[in-house]
């Protein structure tokens, strides 16, 4: 493996202990791994594994016990919960199974949501969310709110609002795990127009078909890395 400052993600020697009472739990192992700008990957694991933990490490929402994780050239393994929480709203877009949009907003106010936590102007932010929206096909509802909307337009609002500070990485957690399979399948083919136009994409799934639909998935067993598979491989 290369430095750090080659990958847009460079994990090394990863631990993640929980103290539960009188007993140590080690959801994490020794995890190392890097991730090029522009990948497209997916991190699969049973019930247990360690892929969630993994999962909120990567997106800053929790801190390692031990090792390094690089993001973007920057040391967060070792940041204050100000700087995560900077990271989180300025290089990481998150996608979650159950959409986490505000029910009283329209489409366009609940993509615009993080824009307005950044202090940034109002001209500005609006474009920005019209633009994402259009990235996801709907702008023909963004004035709708979402109990007016399918599941997977939902979800497009809310793959709409992690694009919308034009992260350095979309990290998207079980993203099509509360939707039929026709809808499921559109929302993977969405992933794959967004992995086009250059955006880094990891996908947190237990689902063999949905991790398929990336070019590299890294196996998780016991908190430790079991295969890392590469498409052609």
């Amino acid at each position: 493996m290369n430095g750090p400052d080659s990958y847009l993600i460079y994990v090394e020697d990863l631990w993640k202990v929980y103290q539960l009472e009188t007993q140590e739990v080690e959801a994490l192992r020794g995890v190392s791994f890097g991730i090029e700008r522009g990948e497209f990957m997916a991190i699969m694991g049973p019930s247990g594994s360690g892929k969630s933990t993994l999962m909120n490490l990567l997106g800053c929402l929790d801190t390692p016990s031990k090792g390094t994780y690089s993001l973007n050239g920057k040391l967060v393994s070792s940041m204050t919960e100000d700087e995560l929480a900077n990271i989180r709203n300025r290089e990481i877009g998150f996608v979650f199974q159950v959409f986490n949009l505000l029910p009283r907003a329209s489409a366009f106010h609940n993509v615009e949501l993080p824009l307005i936590y950044s202090g940034v102007k109002k001209n500005i932010r609006e474009e920005k969310a019209r633009q994402a929206l259009e990235r996801v096909e709907m702008k023909a509802r963004m004035t709708h709110r979402p109990a007016e909307l399918s599941g997977g337009e939902r979800q497009r609002v809310a793959i709409a609002r992690a694009l919308v500070n034009e992260p350095s990485l979309l990290l998207a957690d079980e993203p099509t795990g509360n939707l039929d399979s026709r809808t499921g399948r559109e929302i993977l083919g969405l992933f794959h127009k967004i992995h086009d136009q250059g955006n880094t994409i990891i996908m947190v799934t237990h689902d063999r078909e949905v991790a398929n639909q990336a070019q590299r998935i890294i196996h998780i067993r016991d908190g430790q890395i079991e295969k890392d598979e590469r498409k052609g491989d």
